[in-house]
């Protein structure tokens, strides 16, 4: 499935909030990004197509809920990315996040540590 950039909006918004109000949403995209309440109901039936939302009437009102988790969207449109940009190759995107990114020491030292993480694991893995 894939999910538009204006899609993706939508979506952080649902996993934020979820349940959520179909008004709720397109008050605060609207605001949010000069949208027409059209634009936001359109790809909220757009996302329902898709699979990616489910939507419950109750009464006059629309709650939208995420069918999809937001750790299964990321994970396929990171791979999407890294092939489109980087051939497929994570080390890549990894040396050029790390070297153009602005990283508070905080960030740094858990990117450290999970590399630290992952040597070890490596390690083990020859000596066996």
């Amino acid at each position: 499935m894939q999910i538009s950039d204006a899609e993706w909006q939508v979506m952080n918004l649902v996993w934020e909030s979820s349940p959520v109000e179909s008004n709720e949403v397109i008050e605060e995209l609207a605001q949010l990004n000069n949208w027409s309440p059209a634009t936001v109901k359109t790809m909220l039936h757009r996302l329902v197509k898709k699979g990616a939302l489910k939507t419950e009437s109750v009464g006059k009102k629309y709650l939208y809920r995420a069918s999809v988790r937001r750790y299964d969207c990321v994970r396929r449109e990171s791979r999407s990315f890294l092939e489109r940009v980087f051939d497929g190759q994570a080390a890549p995107a990894l040396m050029h996040f790390v070297k153009y990114a602005k990283l508070t020491p905080e960030e740094i030292a858990e990117i450290q540590e999970l590399l630290d993480t992952k040597a070890a694991k490596k390690k083990d893995q020859w000596n066996d």
